[in-house]
């Protein structure tokens, strides 16, 4: 049975996985987010506490 022969197929498996674990990551977390987060400030809103009409 040829499919038992693990010479060239754990060879393929090895490559493609080092390919995905190397140089797929890379490539994504290089890539820039399009918006950026802004700081936020620092200045306090006024809240009001609630008044219930009841």
């Amino acid at each position: 049975m040829p499919q038992l022969n693990p010479d060239p197929w754990f060879a393929v498996l090895v490559f493609s996985w080092a390919v995905f674990l190397t140089v797929i990551p890379t490539k994504i977390l290089n890539n820039l987010t399009p918006n950026e987060p802004a700081p936020m400030s620092k200045e306090q809103h006024k809240t009001d506490s609630w008044t219930w009409p009841w």
